[in-house]
């Protein structure tokens, strides 16, 4: 028999999410059901509320979550009932090219669970990345789940599901930061401040944050940021001038870009060292277009120029290994969660992200 559940759904382009009876079915072969604990409310759920991913709807949302397995289905060896686990939206299937390759976190065919959870009149639910979380039980495919320290809070745990992973693997992984290295951040938001915390991990000596908002470049300090640019009146040769300055005039070795937009990329090309790094982690929306940088100039800065995603993580790899920094006081990833809210609170929690009001929201079961 299936579980019914109450969750989050969104039923049409920029209309208010409701909260309805779902239909999560017992977990078939390679799946699990996991009785979620945690749910951060991520910018990713407020796009496909906006249409801005597809338009699959209905879309159940959330994604970005931690939980204890309920039931699993045929053939799962590596899970059990019980077990504390992080959510995941990018199940690697060895397989494929890149796993073969020794790059699982490119994998070109990762899994989500094959059975679709419904509303109560049988109408399929688009998960959205594969997980929905946003209900007290959800239904994924066994390699979304990734074992960690059950010690670690459920609401702080979660967040490495998707946008604190994203910005902690821009710096670590995707941007190779290491001891020494000078590195700027545009966009302080949650994954920005990620970058930040993964850099300062990581070892960079100098760490420039970039934004808007005098208080998100307060938090960016909480993190670790070493200096602070608010280019609210500043042209863009304004503040590559400032990020350079920041660091001896070179500029900064890594630029990680968690805005994505032309102007904040152009700022991150031209701001680096030479032959420094630019990261994209921001995410463009499609009409966005870079038109007026010229070749030459790709030529002659040499370096990086690279997009993160998610973070290039590798859960298995990732999640417990963070975990574990976490619980030794190493990584702040408590510092993250702005306010705990029920299942019922998500629409108003769009709001106060939307006004930047919060790094992030979570729903706790």
């Amino acid at each position: 028999m299936p579980y019914e559940v109450q969750g989050v759904v969104s039923r049409a382009k920029g209309e208010p999410v409701s909260l309805e009876t779902v239909l999560v079915p017992d977990p078939g072969p390679g799946e699990a059901v996991v009785n979620v604990r945690a749910c951060g409310v991520c910018h990713t759920d407020l796009h496909y509320r906006e249409g801005g991913i597809n338009d699959d709807f209905p879309f159940l949302l959330g994604h970005e979550a931690a939980g204890v397995v309920e039931a699993v289905g045929e053939g799962v060896t590596d899970l059990e009932p019980g077990d504390y686990v992080i959510l995941n939206w990018r199940a690697v299937c060895g397989t494929c090219r890149a796993c073969k390759r020794g790059k699982p976190w490119y994998c070109f065919s990762t899994f989500n669970a094959s059975q679709p959870m419904t509303l109560s009149d049988g109408t399929k639910l688009s998960p959205a990345l594969g997980v929905g979380a946003f209900l007290e039980k959800t239904l994924v495919h066994s390699g979304q789940c990734t074992k960690v320290d059950k010690r670690a809070e459920p609401a702080v745990a979660g967040l490495l599901g998707c946008g604190v992973m994203a910005g902690l693997g821009a710096a670590i992984n995707t941007g190779a930061v290491t001891r020494g290295d000078s590195v700027a951040v545009i966009g302080c938001g949650g994954v920005g401040d990620a970058a930040i915390a993964g850099a300062k991990l990581a070892g960079a000596t100098t760490i420039v944050a970039i934004d808007r908002d005098d208080r998100k470049l307060d938090w960016a300090k909480d993190f670790g940021a070493t200096h602070t640019v608010n280019s609210t009146d500043l042209t863009e040769a304004q503040v590559v001038e400032a990020m350079q300055d920041a660091t001896r005039g070179f500029g900064p070795d890594v630029v990680i870009d968690a805005v994505g937009r032309p102007e904040t990329w152009r700022q991150a090309f031209y701001g680096r060292d030479l032959a420094g790094t630019v990261v994209l982690v921001g995410v463009p929306t499609p009409e966005m277009r870079l038109d007026d940088l010229p070749l030459i100039d790709f030529f002659s800065r040499g370096g990086s120029l690279k997009s993160s995603w998610y973070g290039d993580c590798l859960p298995s790899r990732d999640f417990p290994m963070l975990v574990d920094l976490y619980l030794q006081g190493r990584l702040p990833l408590d510092k993250f969660v702005t306010e705990r809210i029920g299942v019922d609170g998500v629409e108003q929690a769009f709001e106060r992200m939307h006004r930047g009001e919060v790094l992030r929201s979570v729903v706790t079961f």
